[in-house]
């Protein structure tokens, strides 16, 4: 299983003191590979831009009209956290559904 986040996040910190045998992926120092941000896109679609973010609001308008795949290749941070892969299925967040399913 990987848990793709930021070692800042106390979300993603949380999600990694949960779960057990995770791997951790710093989207900013590492990013995520293009085919796992395909899937995510493909499976959550507009909910994985966190338009909440501080790197969100630093974009101006132009960049904000960019299609979600091309922020996201360009600006990980931008991803909602924690993505959390285990084979071929995807979670998004750190909700109470998400605990549920992997407890």
């Amino acid at each position: 299983m990987k848990l793709y986040g930021l070692k800042t996040c106390d979300t993603c910190r949380k999600a990694l003191k949960a779960l057990d045998d995770v791997e951790f992926v710093d989207v900013r120092a590492d990013g995520v590979p293009q085919d796992v941000l395909e899937r995510a896109l493909a499976q959550f679609g507009e909910k994985l831009l966190n338009t909440r973010s501080t790197t969100w609001r630093g974009l101006d308008e132009a960049e904000r009209s960019k299609p979600v795949l091309t922020l996201l290749t360009a600006h990980p941070t931008l991803m909602k956290r924690p993505l959390i892969v285990r084979g071929d299925q995807l979670w998004l967040g750190w909700g109470k559904d998400v605990q549920a399913d992997l407890s």
